[in-house]
């Protein structure tokens, strides 16, 4: 069981998650250069990372 700040806390980073994701579609849509594509996909996957901390 999440204690409430536990809790608070998986939700930052699940929508740091979904905004780090929303960034990647942003820049394929507006054809950005694959370097930046790249260092976003990085971002992607630190989020999805400290996403799956629970504690």
């Amino acid at each position: 069981m999440l204690s409430a700040a536990e809790l608070a806390a998986l939700q930052d980073r699940l929508f740091q998650l979904r905004c780090a994701a929303e960034d990647v579609a942003t820049a394929v849509d507006d054809g950005a250069p694959a370097a930046e594509l790249r260092r976003l996909a990085a971002d992607v996957a630190v989020a999805a990372r400290d996403a799956e901390r629970l504690r």
